[in-house]
């Protein structure tokens, strides 16, 4: 499978965005799709999950409550809307899959091994 994310760009703090994640290739309803993100200097961090086939969702603390991740099945399209923008939101976002995901609380983000290219999102205060 490969992934193409887009939807980043420069936003003031309080506003939103939508990333996009195309996937193409095999994907099945096993599939899981997250979203990472990294900021410089900072490790990478798993923000939210949602598998192909439906079933629970996965939201780290960090942006549960603002961040809403969605599947289009018909366009292999994963999104992540981001509301409520905070200056340390600012970062590289990433999607990933990983086959045979259980998206469960905790989830560990070594389930994902298939990424795409990270599209910046910069949110200024």
């Amino acid at each position: 499978v490969q992934l193409q994310a887009s939807g980043g760009g420069l936003v003031q703090a309080g506003g939103s965005l939508r990333l996009s994640c195309a996937a193409s290739g095999r994907t099945t309803q096993s599939t899981g799709m997250a979203w990472f993100r990294q900021a410089p200097g900072k490790e990478r961090e798993l923000l939210s999950a949602i598998k192909w086939g439906g079933g629970n969702l996965y939201y780290g603390d960090s942006v549960k409550g603002r961040f809403t991740i969605s599947r289009d099945n018909a366009k292999n399209t994963v999104y992540l809307q981001m509301n409520s923008l905070k200056s340390e939101d600012t970062a590289v976002y990433f999607c990933a899959a990983g086959e045979g995901v259980l998206i469960t609380t905790p989830l560990d983000s070594f389930e994902f091994d298939v990424w795409g290219q990270g599209t910046q999102v910069t949110v200024s205060s």
